[in-house]
């Protein structure tokens, strides 16, 4: 189990998530979900772009960093129900949940779990750089070898050079990686009811992975509001463009979340 990340859930919650943000009243809670390979160091850099009501969160998977110790989980139920549990102890403030690639599936499978209204208090999801789950096509990397799969997340880009070259990183992270592109590609939603939460897909508009027509489909996943927004770049553009994706997320939370209340301060 993971130290020194309290956070209001106690251990479960300490196990998952990295409380990157720590805000003593907070008027909106940002839980971040990482891609395949990906650890909650990635959305360190967000810290100082967010309004000081915002709480930012980042899942930590195992198999990595400080849970490098822990066997990787390549089952989409078992991690989802995992990290909805670490979450549910936040939900005393509006939550927002943001993923990235994989990351975005997670989430979306995370907000399917979280308790029916009025308990929940989900207020965005925000799934980023992936197709809606009915235009995902076949893939079978998580079946490679070890070299066609470490080379595909150099494509890819976001991953430092000297990271990619490095022998004993690669020995490391292959086993995380290769168990996370398994739960890409092999997930398959379960039928059940549409989110009622507004959702935003975004997007790099040179990602060779999505393209618009690709992430529209999330609309029809609920009864909520939907929104779209492109930036220019690759699978991704939201290392290079920090202020510009936190300045959407803070718009459109501002589109969801009650009015401040008249004389409310903030933290």
């Amino acid at each position: 189990m993971s130290i020194g990340f309290r956070g209001p859930g106690g251990d479960l919650t300490t196990a998952w998530l990295r409380r990157l943000e720590p805000v003593a009243e907070p008027r909106v809670r940002l839980v971040c979900f990482p891609h395949a390979g990906g650890t909650a160091a990635f959305y360190r850099p967000w810290r100082g772009h967010l309004t000081p009501d915002v709480e930012l969160y980042a899942v930590q998977y195992p198999g990595r960093l400080d849970r490098i110790g822990e066997a990787c989980i390549d089952d989409m139920d078992v991690i989802a129900d995992a990290v909805t549990a670490a979450v549910l102890p936040l939900t005393d403030r509006p939550v927002a949940l943001f993923g990235h690639s994989l990351g975005a599936v997670i989430a979306y499978e995370v907000a399917r779990r979280l308790p029916a209204r009025p308990a929940r208090n989900l207020a965005r999801l925000f799934v980023s750089g992936r197709a809606a789950p009915a235009r995902q096509r076949p893939a079978a990397l998580h079946l490679a070898s070890d070299d066609v799969l470490w080379g595909e997340i150099g494509e890819l880009g976001g991953t430092r050079a000297e990271v990619l070259a490095d022998a004993e990183l690669r020995r490391a992270f292959l086993p995380a990686l290769r168990s996370d592109y398994r739960i890409s590609e092999i997930y398959q939603p379960r039928p059940g009811p549409r989110l009622d939460c507004a959702v935003t897909a975004l997007l790099g508009d040179r990602d060779g992975e999505v393209i618009p027509d690709d992430a529209t489909p999330w609309a029809d996943l609920t009864t909520g509001a939907f929104s779209m927004r492109v930036f220019p770049g690759e699978h991704f553009y939201l290392m290079s463009l920090v202020r510009e994706v936190t300045d959407e997320i803070l718009r459109r939370l501002d589109d969801c979340l009650p009015p401040v209340p008249p004389g409310w301060a903030g933290p």
